[in-house]
């Protein structure tokens, strides 16, 4: 058994404290950042904003309170939006101990710093111990849509970690009869792989809004794994990573299923709909590849990496380019071989 706190009650962070009160053996608290959503939670039974119709065990205790959540707990569990990890570690800090182990679930690379999740982890955790060692760290992957893991549908995700011992003890914490995990230690593919999807499934979507066939669809797909594997070799993980769930797994489910937030954002730009109305429509939802865009590309920069799908898809969302104009751009590149 298992002490583990949940950081973020968004959809994602509901679904796996969910699938881990259903596996049971375990300790569990439930982290909410607004105080008003934490007590509709632990008097509803349901978490109402972000994932309804799933009822949550008695076993998981909602709090929003960080020093509260984390007390003696041996499992932290990060999962809020990429862009808010820095500052919730930041409150976490003055109680955190070196021996706790920091899983990531966020996928997501932050702005201006270019850091990956475990990256920002590792630089906060540091000074905890007089080595400058930092806390345990895993990141958690995988194709993965939060309805169905509450459901309780089959799904298969990868934890990655520096510590085969960590590794171990996490996919034991984790597995479940409708939840298998598989470990590897490549932590930078296996987050680039979760963040870089969400990229492109908002293209995926794009081609879906305009009406642009199957064809399209499957050729995006493709060469958005390729631009994925170019960036995270680039950054010393490694390019089996990305035929494995954290890569084309992750990808293909985003990329082509009905419940993934950025293809629909995606499939809205298609349609005309301005960035700005499409986000304020979410009500609160986050769709990672939004903000991960910029990102990539300050980070494919730093590593002389060329991603044309990622460009078109930033121009496309902050520079107001048309679609349509975007998809002819990519079309008409010069020719090369693959």
């Amino acid at each position: 058994m298992s002490r583990i706190a949940v950081i973020g009650a968004g959809s994602w962070g509901t679904a796996l404290a969910i699938s881990l009160a259903r596996r049971g053996g375990h300790q569990l608290t439930l982290w909410a950042h607004s105080p008003d959503h934490a007590e509709e939670i632990a008097s509803s039974g349901f978490n109402l904003r972000y994932l309804p119709n799933f009822a949550l065990s008695s076993d998981i205790r909602v709090t929003n309170s960080l020093a509260d959540a984390i007390e003696d707990v041996e499992i932290i569990l990060c999962v809020t939006p990429s862009q808010a990890l820095r500052a919730t570690l930041q409150h976490i800090l003055p109680y955190l101990r070196p021996d706790q182990i920091l899983l990531s679930a966020s996928k997501g690379v932050e702005e201006n710093t270019y850091l990956r999740m475990s990256e920002i982890m590792a630089e906060l955790s540091s000074p905890l111990a007089g080595n400058n060692r930092p806390n345990p760290i895993g990141t958690l992957g995988g194709p993965s849509f939060a309805q169905e893991v509450a459901h309780g549908l089959p799904t298969a995700i990868t934890i990655a970690t520096f510590d085969p011992a960590v590794g171990e003890r996490l996919q034991q914490d984790f597995s479940s009869e409708s939840l298998r995990v598989y470990r590897n230690d490549d932590v930078i593919g296996t987050e680039l792989g979760g963040a870089l999807k969400n990229v492109i499934a908002l293209a995926a979507g794009v081609c879906t809004g305009l009406e642009l066939g199957n064809n399209a669809a499957a050729a995006l797909i493709t060469r958005g794994i390729v631009e994925m594997t170019r960036l995270a070799v680039a950054c010393g993980g490694h390019s089996e990573t990305m035929s494995g769930l954290s890569g084309i797994g992750d990808l293909v489910l985003t990329c082509t299923g009905g419940l993934s937030r950025n293809r629909a954002v995606g499939i809205e730009l298609g349609k005309g709909k301005k960035l700005p109305e499409i986000l304020a429509a979410l009500n609160g939802k986050v769709a990672e590849g939004v903000r991960t865009t910029t990102a990539a590309l300050g980070l494919a920069a730093r590593h002389g990496v060329e991603m044309p799908i990622t460009e078109q898809m930033a121009a496309i969302l902050h520079e107001n380019k048309a679609p349509q104009e975007a998809i002819r751009d990519l079309m008409t590149r010069p020719g090369r071989t693959e």
